[in-house]
């Protein structure tokens, strides 16, 4: 067996990743919100949450290599490297990130041919989503609602998926920015003035819950209030930076958008 024999995956991507590939022998510890696949959570020990970690189980696991995702696990990656484990934190925010973190992660545990052959796979089938969008009739503009308190909008390949899907993302210059903080909305009503058609929301691990965002002040008037179109994608196939978020997660967002474009 080639490459880190002991891996603890800190969030749920490379643990679908691995799975995909095959290597999922590797995996000795994974991540409490993992919920694909489905058998990972069945057969694998929870060591993790997002923003904090059981340092010392994972300790006890002796992993060779650690994977992580992103400046919000820096403290755990930084309590684990001074304890001497070996810490990969990815930092991957678009769609072509996460088909590099695929092939990358493959290439990692010996895997390259099966990973660029997964990846190959991933990028037609976002190719065809893309042709189909291109047909539409007319193009919502969407806003995609990552937390509720505070209102936060979407991440890069968030926004990037929702373009792929036949939809205009209202805040793109926030899905440009690097940091989760930046995407917070410090006014709620430039939403009222950017009058989305459709409005998703996925908030992060706990349930949508439409009838809260509707009854927002002066929301009534935006056209996904009036018309009804407030939607929901599940956080764990759209908010993960990984297979889950190019399949089922563009799915998700191509069917409602292409219902909407279907009452036109």
């Amino acid at each position: 067996m080639m490459g880190p024999k002991r891996i603890v995956c800190l969030t749920e991507e490379p643990t679908e990743t691995l799975y995909a590939l095959g290597e999922q022998a590797r995996i000795v510890g994974i991540s409490g919100f993992t919920v694909r696949p489905a058998q990972a959570r069945r057969e694998k020990p929870k060591v993790s949450a997002f923003t904090s970690a059981k340092t010392d189980a994972i300790f006890d696991l002796q992993p060779d290599l650690v994977i992580g995702f992103s400046d919000i696990q820096a403290d755990i990656a930084a309590e684990l490297i001074r304890r001497g484990v070996e810490v990969w934190i990815a930092n991957h925010r678009s769609v072509a990130g996460i088909l590099d973190y695929i092939r990358r992660l493959g290439a990692l545990v010996g895997a390259a041919a099966r990973a660029n052959a997964y990846a190959d796979e991933l990028q037609r089938g976002i190719e065809q989503v893309a042709a189909q969008a291109a047909r539409l009739p007319r193009r919502p503009k969407v806003y995609f609602e990552e937390w509720d308190a505070p209102m936060m909008s979407s991440i890069r390949w968030v926004s990037e998926l929702v373009e792929i899907a036949g939809g205009d993302d209202i805040f793109p210059e926030h899905a440009a920015e690097p940091l989760a903080k930046q995407r917070i909305l410090a006014d709620s009503d430039e939403v009222i003035r950017r009058a989305p058609d459709i409005i998703i929301g996925s908030w992060c691990g706990k349930r949508f819950r439409p009838e809260k965002v509707a009854a927002r002040p002066g929301w009534a008037q935006i056209p996904a209030v009036a018309n009804g179109e407030l939607h929901e994608v599940k956080s764990a196939l759209i908010l993960q930076p990984g297979p889950a978020a190019l399949t089922d997660g563009l799915a998700a967002l191509a069917a409602i958008i292409r219902t909407w474009a279907g009452r036109g």
